[in-house]
């Protein structure tokens, strides 16, 4: 069973951030949370209407509690004559590691997926569709504390082997202004964009920490933690929510 969305204006939600001090804890229900891929390029000149939809996300109702949405800039169109600046190689190797496991048939942008699966609905102007009464498979809590981040899992059933953390710090709220390759003269606003991913070993069983990468980029930034197998870029569990200033 699924539930479908399209966008109407509503009023933003602030996420599920909860300040305590100058600590911030963001918690998961125990049904895994989706986890919205957009794979995109400033040198594509399909992927500013992409990235037009992606923002209209912001004000989606159930933000950070039932879908987290990330825009990956690949740097495999960087050759056609503008540098993109949140291009990463990593990012490239991640849309492919979809296609190698089959959860996608090809690479391109722009390119969707949705709980690791492919999502072409965007194409035909569909609305977007959420797989509902998921199996639990236990809590995910982010704990961030300046750039000391604390994530702590409890599953309800046995997890894959080997489970690694990945944390990225996304900016909302970013102009560009393109003078080169297909995009030329255009200004493309980014939201949801990933700034940095890291990629974390447990410290102990279900346990992690790290430093989150600094980046002053946007006018409003985000934190977004997910459990994946080796090997396998499906999100198994993923938290994530506004930084507060």
């Amino acid at each position: 069973m699924k539930k479908s969305w399209q966008f109407w204006p509503v009023v933003l939600l602030l996420g599920c951030a909860m300040a305590q001090g100058s600590v911030q804890t963001l918690t998961s229900g125990e049904q895994p949370t989706s986890v919205l891929e957009l794979y995109t390029s400033q040198g594509c000149s399909s992927c500013p209407p992409a990235e037009k939809w992606l923002s209209s996300l912001v004000q989606y109702p159930d933000l950070w509690t039932k879908l987290i949405p990330l825009a990956f800039h690949v740097d495999y169109w960087d050759y056609l004559g503008w540098q993109d600046p949140f291009a990463n190689q990593s990012y490239s190797a991640r849309q492919r590691a979809y296609t190698r496991t089959g959860g996608t048939q090809s690479v391109y942008t722009p390119g969707f997926v949705v709980a690791g699966h492919e999502w072409r609905g965007w194409f035909q102007h569909q609305p977007l569709t959420l797989p509902e009464q998921q199996e639990a498979v236990g809590k995910l809590q982010l704990s961030l504390d300046d750039d000391d981040l604390k994530v702590e899992f409890e599953p309800r059933k046995t997890p894959p082997k080997g489970l690694l953390l990945y944390v990225a710090r996304l900016g909302f709220g970013i102009d560009t202004q393109i003078t080169k390759g297909e995009n030329a003269g255009k200004t493309i606003k980014h939201d949801f964009v990933v700034l940095s991913l890291q990629q974390v070993s447990a410290t102990r069983d279900n346990h992690w920490r790290t430093k989150l990468h600094k980046d002053p980029r946007g006018e409003r930034q985000a934190v977004v933690a997910w459990l994946g197998a080796p090997g396998d870029p499906t999100p198994y569990q993923a938290v994530g929510g506004w930084i507060s200033p």
